[in-house]
């Protein structure tokens, strides 16, 4: 009796700190002391694929429009690390030109087979993709197009005992789950594919085998309110049974999506998942699991005992940790590479951009561009955590006429703070996607730029100095959403509105994670 009660005790304790959180979300991960607080990574990696290999586990989530996929690292399951980044363009038709926002790398796979690493992802026009690599950090090989084809979604490779290697995936907007036979070295698919299993916005398939039964895991139902269904049959193409396995609980936090099932060294077994978090975008959770008497996994807590578990907001480390690690932030750009945590919002452009041209400091040279969303030179990130600020210090002093750099804001829409040169005037700027308004004439040529996040509060504001002690406020708090799949994300930006010319330099961006 005391061990069937402990679990309930514990995830009640766990709703009463996401009540104190909701109050005054002040934690996130891993908490120092043997627990973590979900989510553990409290940014947008959206549709997030898990696997170990040995000793440590490997990640990966939609990055969509932006340039690279990245690859995550961690010891612990909670910690995660970015350890490079799998590609660092798209050589697809118009991609050079054009930024396709919303298009790009959507719910990828990985995988270790055969000594080596394996992902898979689509895109929602061009194809199904696969790359490979003996090491996380790469070398990648070249982008391989297993299949030209229009609106295929959430592909998973899966090579069975005998060598057979199948893919299962789903069609644009969710459902059915279909499985293809491959060929062994995962380049071609063989055959159609099978339909097997049709449901309520069935997605995200993640197949897995296990004392001799196929498990589908699939999240159904939508992001918002869904849920995580389990299918298991002896044949990989059915008939399946069903079993929804996570729902929405005592917690704010519901059952899908695009789960990852892993397991640690020891067997135990843990389960990640996704949630929408407003602006900040899509967050990962990390559930507790285990295998039932009859074969099925049990996700999280079964508080009201009706046979599905339910999501906990606190728990248990999976594994020692060895001290709080977060992804990386803000850079000094002292590296020979760019810092794997920076995506480019298009295809970058090698001639634009450079970090040995001013060592210690990152240098863009403006393309010219009819506005900021079709700039095809701003270097972006992440936002992390409830609340938090970031600053970016600008040298200006060869902005050419027609210039416009700064740090951004952006989402569903953009707001800048910037510099701008026009009539041969160098101003500070406040811009957003429809109006500029400048707020101070500059007669030096460096600024430091701030920008403060408060995602519950959906509140955000710009700041400057000039001295580097005190800041000024710039206009009215403003607020930008969630926005083409992404959370909102800071970007260092310089584009010209007449020609191409002139350079702005950024020697360090700083981020702090408030909340």
């Amino acid at each position: 009796m005391r061990r069937c009660l402990l679990p309930v005790l514990l995830c009640l304790l766990a709703s009463l700190a996401s009540v104190r959180a909701q109050e005054r979300p002040v934690s996130w991960g891993d908490q120092g002391n043997g627990t973590y607080v979900n989510p553990v990574l409290n940014g947008d990696w959206s549709d997030p694929d898990v696997i170990r290999v040995g000793g440590k586990y490997y990640m990966v989530a939609s990055d969509f429009h932006f340039l690279g996929m990245q690859i995550l690292e961690s010891e612990d399951l909670v910690n995660w690390r970015i350890v490079t980044q799998v590609y660092d363009r798209f050589d697809l038709p118009g991609w050079d030109a054009n930024a396709h926002y919303a298009g790009g790398s959507w719910a990828p796979a990985i995988r270790w087979h055969d000594g080596k690493f394996w992902i898979y992802f689509c895109t929602p026009d061009e194809g199904l993709f696969m790359t490979q690599a003996e090491r996380p950090e790469g070398p990648w090989s070249p982008l391989h197009c297993v299949k030209a084809v229009p609106k295929w979604e959430d592909p998973c490779p899966f090579w069975d005992e005998d060598g057979q290697a199948y893919l299962g995936r789903s069609r644009h907007g969710a459902g059915p789950i279909i499985i293809h036979k491959m060929s062994a070295d995962g380049r071609e698919l063989l055959d159609e594919g099978v339909t097997v299993y049709t449901g309520p916005v069935a997605e995200g398939t993640k197949i897995h085998k296990r004392d001799g039964w196929y498990y589908l895991s699939i999240p159904e139902g939508g992001v918002e309110g869904g849920w995580q269904t389990v299918l298991r049959s002896k044949n990989i193409y059915g008939p399946y049974e069903k079993k929804v396995v996570l729902e929405t609980g005592s917690t704010d936090v519901n059952g899908p999506h695009q789960g990852a099932i892993v397991d640690t060294p020891d067997g135990r077994w843990w389960f990640f998942h996704f949630q929408r978090a407003g602006a900040l975008g899509r967050v990962v959770h990390l559930q507790p699991m285990h295998w039932s008497e009859d074969g099925w996994p049990v996700i999280g807590v079964d508080i009201d005992r009706n046979g599905i578990g339910e999501p906990v907001k606190v728990w248990t480390s999976p594994l020692p940790s060895k001290g709080v690690r977060r992804p990386q932030t803000g850079d000094d750009f002292s590296g020979a590479a760019l810092s794997p945590q920076w995506q480019w919002n298009h295809n970058p452009v090698d001639s634009a951009w450079s970090l040995t041209e001013r060592p210690g400091s990152l240098t863009l040279h403006a393309l010219k561009a009819e506005n900021f969303w079709t700039a095809r030179n701003t270097l972006t990130q992440r936002v992390l955590g409830y609340e938090s600020e970031v600053t970016a210090e600008l040298d200006f002093g060869l902005l050419a006429e027609g210039g416009c750099a700064g740090l951004a804001c952006l989402g569903r829409g953009s707001f800048r703070l910037g510099v701008t040169k026009r009539d041969g005037k160098v101003s500070l700027t406040l811009s957003d996607d429809r109006q500029e308004t400048a707020v101070a004439t500059l007669r030096g040529k460096k600024v430091l730029l701030r920008l403060h996040y408060d995602i519950p509060a959906c509140s955000y504001r710009f700041s400057y100095s000039l001295d580097g002690r005190s800041f000024v406020d710039c206009g009215e708090p403003f607020f930008v959403d969630y926005g083409f799949w992404k959370g909102v994300r800071f970007g260092l930006y310089h584009f010209n509105t007449v020609a191409d010319g002139g350079s702005a330099a950024f020697p360090s961006v700083r981020y702090e994670i408030l909340k």
